[in-house]
Formats: C-alpha cells, structure tokens, sequence
C-alpha cells in the first residue's frame, strides 16, 4: 500500500482544533506570518514550484490565475472562494469548513498577500448554514487575535474577510456566475474572454478578482511550510498531478468519509482505503470525480488516480471535484441517472438553448421511460439530444449533464433495453426494490 501522508488533516483529530486558540497550539498562522515576509511575488513562485492546481474541479495550474493579476495596489483586488459545493458527491469543502475553519481562513490570508489583495469573500452554499457558523466563528477568533484587519501583525497591509451565503444554486459554482450572485445580480454565467476580460483583470466589480476553490487554498499551508520543491515531490502519477488531493468517497463501500490521498495512487488501493465494496457484492461502475464526470467501467482498476490518469484509461472522464461514487452490481442504472438528469434539469440556469431546452427533454423522456411508456427509439434519440448539447452549452453545466447520461449509454445499453421492453432492469422487476 502506497505511503498517504497527510497534510490538510495532519490535526484533523486534534479537539478544539477548530478554535483559534487550539489551532495556534498546532503551528496555527506560523505559515501565515511566512508568508508575510515574503515577497507576494516570491509566495507565487512557491506555489509554481509546487505544481498546485485547482481542488475545485477543472485543475487548472494556480500560479497562472494568480500571476494574471495586476502587480498594482492601487486597485482594490479580491480574493473569492467558491465554497458553493453543489456537486452530487462531493463534500469535501462541507468537512473542511466544519472541522478545520481556520486551515481556511489562514489559507485566504496567504492568497490574499500573494495577489495584493485586501478583501476576500467566501461564497458558501445556501444549504451549508453549520459550515458557515463554523467559518463566520473563526474569522471572528482572526480578527481577535489581529491576523484580520487594518494594518495586520504590523505589515502595513489590510486584510478583510466576509462571508457570503449563496441561494442554492448549483449553477453558481460556476466562476462567472457566482460574481454575478455575490453582486447581488441573477446567478447566471457572463461572457468570457476573448470576449470579456479576464476576471484577474475586470472581475467582480469589475476589480481584480481571482476565484479559487476552498481546498485550493487550503493546500498553500504545506506549500510553505514544506517548500514549494518539497510539495512536488509528493505524488506517485503524473509529473502535472502533485501533492494531496482531498476525496469524497460514498456508496457501495464499507467506510465511506472524505480522504487525503496522494495523487497517482492507484484507483485499487484508492478502495482498499475505504474498505473496499460492500462485502459480498461487486464493483459494477463508479463515477470518479462528482456526478458530470459520468459512469467509469469497472476495469481497469490499477491505473493511476490523478488528473491525467483517469482520461488516458477511461477516455471521457476526469477527476472532478473527487466526488467518488461507488456502485455495485445491485444498482439500477437507468433510476439513477435518471435522478441525475432531474438534478441537472432543475438546477439550468436557463440562459442558452442547448442547456435549457435539451435537458428538458432528457426530462420528459425519462420521466416517460421510467412510467413504462418508454420506445427503444428513446435510446438514439436521448444520444442524439446529449449530442446537440455537448460542446455547445455557454458554460459547462450542460456538458457535466450529459456526460452521465452518454456514458451510462455506452457501458449499460442493455439495461436500457430491458427496462424500456418489460419494466424490469437486468436485476428483475423495479417494483420490488422501491423504484417505481
């Protein structure tokens, strides 16, 4: 079993250690006054060397977003985390909030020096209200103890914090969208470049903006507490995919939870940590990184588990939010997709045409299959429908919609079939099992 330090939840189980006073008893905001007398252009090129990219999805390189923005103070600059976590399995932000507060707040403080920004607004999920007490508490504890505020630890430099609860919508996890939203303005997304400027240019407010995920920053604690050449040699894949990654892992395994895991490990041992799959039964599918990287075939499983492992085996899929959901052969495919396709179909936010009007036939037809009045013609034409979709939506709610759909086309076609003849999955009658 390959070694899995960990170093986001190195004090996960420490008591008290989401208090101010519990936390700088571990090291507590050492790293941030590190960092402080660093240079921010220095605090970048740590986080360069490191290889860090974005924990919130789409793994795109850090440094790039941060070196983009204006080298100027005389330009309010923001920092804004999207802690807006609405993605089918996935919660580790929610467990990052909840247990480790300030890991958070120290790691916004470091952001922050290193982009010249002095405020920052954390965008939380409208249904997290616990993990919003629990960040609203430690900024409060921050600004206590003078890591937040006018003329912080004596630098001369002001650093704001403000939380932001959101409405619920999964379309504002999308970086346009939720500026739009923490503006006060309808959560939809906005033009992008070359026909907008870039937000690191002409964000929210048309300021400076860069927008990162929570775990994202989090990850800059051991960045500089390690070196940002120390971080890169954690990793046991790809050379682009370094350090931990924290995992949401649910379903059919024995010890489902969130955990750190060192990118590259590969996706065998990745089951053997949480236990495996349910004891007596059989991995079927499993979907790698939240419900829009769609359904993985079951082999192989000894490929390695990072951002460039999962498309060179699996072709279509990445690893996402590390939302991993665990399915065994129990699982009836065609209910749960069509419950995802519910999910995406409520939360469009209905700005294009392909997004709105194609996801609401996936709607009607899987409504209609899923009442016995499917058609074996309602296969093509669901491909056919997630085709106009794919690569055509103005954001990429419509693409992560359609990739659970196309791909539990391809692996499960005969259970489509089967249901759609007789009412019955391959398992047997669907009425048995609380499914119609």
């Amino acid at each position: 079993m390959s070694e899995q330090p960990q170093l986001l939840y190195k004090h996960r189980h420490v008591p008290g250690i989401n208090t101010i006073d519990i936390w700088c008893q571990h090291g507590g905001y050492e790293n941030f006054k590190k960092a402080l007398a660093m240079e921010p252009d220095a605090v970048i090129e740590e986080v360069k060397v490191s290889g860090l990219r974005g924990r919130g999805g789409a793994g795109f390189p850090t440094h790039i977003k941060w070196n983009a923005v204006p080298k100027n103070r005389d330009v309010e600059h923001y920092l804004i985390i999207n802690a807006d976590e609405g993605e089918p399995g996935t919660a580790k932000d929610r467990d990052l909030m909840n247990g480790l507060p300030h890991l958070l707040v120290e790691g916004c403080l470091i952001s922050m020096h290193a982009i010249r920004a002095s405020k920052c607004y954390i965008y939380i999920r409208g249904e997290y209200i616990e993990p919003w007490k629990s960040v609203q508490k430690a900024i409060n504890e921050a600004y206590a103890k003078g890591f937040c505020g006018k003329n912080v630890l004596g630098s001369g430099l002001d650093f704001d914090i403000y939380t932001h609860l959101g409405a619920g919508a999964y379309e504002c996890g999308e970086e346009s969208a939720l500026m739009s939203s923490l503006m006060g303005e309808r959560g939809m997304p906005r033009m992008k470049p070359p026909a907008a400027p870039l937000p690191m240019i002409s964000g929210a407010w048309k300021r400076p903006s860069v927008v990162n995920n929570v775990e994202t920053v989090a990850t800059l604690l051991p960045i500089i507490e390690m070196g940002g050449a120390k971080y890169a040699e954690i990793g046991y894949g790809s050379p682009r995919s370094r350090g931990t990654k924290l995992f949401s892992i649910s379903g059919h395994v024995e010890k489902p939870g969130v955990y750190e895991i060192v990118l590259g490990t590969p996706f065998s041992e990745v089951l053997e940590l949480c236990g495996g799959v349910r004891k007596g039964h059989t991995l079927k599918t499993y979907i790698p990184g939240g419900s829009s990287m769609g359904f993985a075939p079951p082999t192989p499983l000894d490929y390695p588990f990072d951002y460039e492992g999962i498309p060179a085996n699996t072709k279509t899929l990445g690893l996402g939010s590390g939302g991993l959901i665990i399915f065994d052969e129990t699982t009836p495919i065609v209910p749960i997709t069509q419950r995802l396709v519910d999910f995406y179909h409520h939360e469009s936010c209905g700005k294009c045409t392909p997004c709105r009007e194609g996801l609401n036939w996936l709607h009607k037809i899987y409504g209609r299959i899923m009442a016995g009045a499917g058609k074996e013609s309602d296969v093509d034409l669901i491909w056919d429908i997630c085709d106009s979709i794919r690569g055509k939506s103005f954001c990429a709610l419509g693409e992560g919609a359609i990739w659970p759909v196309m791909t539990s086309l391809t692996l499960f076609r005969d259970e489509y079939l089967a249901y759609i003849r007789g009412g019955k999955d391959v398992m047997g009658d669907l009425t048995t099992i609380g499914y119609k």
